[in-house]
């Protein structure tokens, strides 16, 4: 069976190619396209599920182990355990499902005043999406799943890394064409950041190699970190473990996560956020603590206080937020950090803890992002305040499904997102021999109070979004000299006041307050192209828009049934976790 892994990252790989053929021999629809081959990769997912040995989940599965550069000892070996897999699915899943949100999109009217140029912050939508460059859309997103899914099958160092690096380029073009008003300096920063960690990541693994003479990560994990001296081990998992915590992205190493998520299309903060950080942590699980166990002995408290740094600040930094697609970016600093207190215990409940909160980071978020690109579709803003509030009058459903998952990442109990929290903390309790206690108890309470505030900026997002009577939304107009289809951003910058039953005047950037005229019941955003000044005397409800779409509905279901499902049973994803954590925790002992 080991042909499924080499078919799982050769079937997206295969659809990119072809559509380098010329455009006239390629009759199916674009999106469904896409839909065909994310949807042939996940079927073959599903059929690694149904035949993995679960007794048998620490052993590597469906291995493929071949020579690939024989005068350097480099293997094209592929395999998958009770590690990987859920990863795999999660990865495969999560394509098919961003590929179904593009796939029926409608593109929106432009109103006559906005340049075709013009784009929101955020990105376009779905629709528009599958109209600007569909065809080098579509190769974009199958050349980065061939990326995602080969860095979670990969067990030799040199073809991780080939793998890892793959995803950084069709990443950046996702957010650099396809992004919003700022998607150049974001996708900048972007490949910037993830580039510089790859080379200190590479250093590292060429010093393993250099060292023990294999670069195969299931030899190197058997061998415990024999052949490397202790001083030599913290310095590559020092090395390793800042590449891996870039993609993480661990503080203060995350500043390039927000402008990304923010300025990206749908499709790419769902993949970022549910796939590509993944990447990062899973790095940590598979090779630098196994591979270098007295490197991760000697790290582990610094990594405990980055962690628990990172979760208070993304928390906070989050209360400051007034953009929705921004805030769940800096909430992921807060979740990431909990997955990396938990490998930092190096106890099997913390680095059990860690891996739930991996996958289940990944539904959650997904989930937000999908229903953040929702809102920005409607409403072609995503700052909070010109929402105008009254979600759920406005649109109950739409409404429901983001209450439901910000309370699944808040970490109600009985949904996926509090395990991996808990699992953490209660391994920060009581870490591994050697580790000073009283230490990561601190580090314990600390955590502890991120997740209190972790449920008080989900709470204060949704008493602005969903809570309350709608308002009329407004805009002001523009000031002289400025083109009425300028920037986004500038329709919901700090000169809107929320709106009030007489819709006060809005005051300009300079401080002088703005003429009543200057108020009107318009869309939140001067790039809206979709919705348009209401007439006098009409139903602003006529023109509002839609609940749920089917669409929609199809893409968010399987996410929602997951976060219940692994939430009432976490003993699906635990059972499947528990067995190769306590052989990696071998290597510590």
């Amino acid at each position: 069976m080991g042909w499924i892994s080499v078919a799982l990252p050769a079937v997206p790989l295969l659809g990119a190619l072809l559509l380098l053929l010329p455009p006239r021999t390629l009759r199916a629809p674009l999106g469904t396209y896409g839909l065909i081959f994310s949807g042939v990769t996940l079927a073959l997912s599903l059929l690694l599920l149904a035949t993995f040995d679960y007794g048998a989940a620490a052993r590597m599965q469906f291995e493929v182990d071949r020579p690939w550069v024989p005068g350097l000892g480099l293997r094209f070996h592929l395999g998958v355990d009770g590690i990987s897999l859920p990863l795999v699915v999660l990865t495969a899943l999560l394509t098919f499902l961003c590929f179904v949100h593009l796939s029926r999109g409608r593109t929106p009217p432009r109103t006559p005043r906005e340049p075709a140029a013009t784009q929101p912050s955020g990105g376009r939508a779905g629709g528009a999406l599958m109209s600007a460059r569909p065809r080098a859309l579509v190769f974009t997103l199958l050349v980065l799943e061939v990326g995602m899914i080969g860095t979670f099958l990969a067990l030799d160092l040199l073809l991780f890394f080939v793998f890892f690096e793959i995803v950084l380029i069709p990443m950046y073009f996702l957010i650099g064409i396809w992004g919003g008003a700022g998607r150049r300096p974001a996708s900048i920063k972007f490949i910037l950041y993830t580039l510089l960690g790859s080379v200190v990541m590479l250093l590292g693994l060429l010093l393993v190699w250099a060292q023990t003479g294999t670069l195969d990560i299931v030899a190197l994990s058997a061998s415990h970190g024999a052949g490397m001296a202790r001083s030599v081990q913290i310095l590559a998992f020092v090395a390793i473990g800042i590449g891996l915590a870039v993609k993480t992205p661990m503080w203060p190493l995350h500043t390039w996560l927000p402008d990304a998520h923010t300025e990206a299309p749908t499709a790419g903060s769902v993949l970022l956020a549910g796939v590509l950080l993944k990447m990062g942590t899973y790095g940590f699980a598979r090779i630098a603590i196994p591979v270098l166990p007295e490197g991760a002995a000697a790290v582990a408290p610094w990594l405990g206080a980055f962690a628990v740094v990172g979760i208070v600040y993304g928390a906070l930094a989050c209360l400051a937020q007034r953009d929705l697609k921004r805030m769940i970016a800096y909430s992921s600093v807060g979740h990431m950090g909990f997955v990396l207190l938990g490998f930092a215990t190096l106890t099997p409940v913390g680095i059990n803890g860690a891996l739930f909160a991996n996958v289940a980071h990944g539904l959650i978020t997904g989930l937000l992002f999908f229903l953040a690109g929702a809102l920005k579709d409607r409403f072609h803003t995503s700052e909070m305040p010109a929402l105008g509030g009254g979600l759920l009058a406005r649109m109950p459903r739409l409404g429901s499904v983001l209450t439901f998952a910000s309370i699944a990442s808040l970490g109600l109990p009985g949904l996926a997102g509090f395990w991996g929290e808990m699992l953490a903390l209660f391994g920060a309790f009581q870490p591994a021999n050697g580790l000073p206690r009283g230490l990561f108890l601190t580090y314990m309470v600390i955590g502890g109070l991120g997740a209190v505030l972790t449920a008080a900026y989900f709470l204060v997002m949704l008493s602005r979004v969903t809570h309350g009577r709608p308002r009329p939304l407004t805009t002001p107009s523009p000031t002289p000299g400025e083109s009425p289809a300028g920037d986004a951003a500038a329709a919901v910058d700090d000169r809107l006041i929320p709106g009030t039953p007489d819709e006060r005047p809005v005051a300009p950037l300079g401080g002088t307050p703005a003429h009543p005229s200057a108020t009107a019941t318009l869309a939140p955003s001067p790039a809206d192209n979709r919705l348009e000044s209401q007439p006098a005397g009409q139903d602003p409800g006529k023109e509002a828009p839609g609940d749920i779409s089917s669409r929609e509905l199809l893409a968010w279901t399987p996410l929602v049934i997951l976060i219940l499902l692994f939430g009432l049973w976490p003993g699906l994803l635990l059972s499947l976790t528990t067995p190769p954590v306590q052989t990696l925790l071998g290597v510590l002992s």
